[in-house]
């Protein structure tokens, strides 16, 4: 049993990662292509980066909400105290980063 929950916590986190991956690949391509458009135009004003900072922070926040669920996926086969006091570290420190993440993507909607 240990054996599969550690497979499906691999599995789960390997998402988050492939999420956040996605999301940095995703804004750096259209960074570059504002970018570029702005110094073809010759254009001196900066241009609106906040769908780009929306984006980038709608995945970065995705992939800690999966990132917390393959730890608590993790701590059910493993309930010591000490791995609990360590997944509420983890969870206090990933929602606390969620919450003011959350709060910095509600200002570009």
């Amino acid at each position: 049993m240990q054996q599969v929950v550690d497979y499906v916590t691999l599995g789960i986190a390997s998402i988050a990662g492939l999420v956040i991956i996605y999301g940095v690949i995703l804004s750096v391509v259209e960074l570059v292509a504002v970018e570029w458009k702005r110094l073809r135009s010759g254009d001196e004003k900066a241009p609106a980066f906040e769908k780009i900072r929306y984006d980038l922070g709608f995945h970065l926040l995705l992939g800690l909400e999966f990132l917390i669920a393959a730890d608590i996926v993790r701590s059910v086969i493993r309930p010591t105290l000490e791995e609990l006091a360590i997944l509420g570290g983890i969870v206090a420190i990933r929602t606390v980063l969620s919450y003011f993440l959350g709060k910095e993507i509600e200002r570009y909607k």
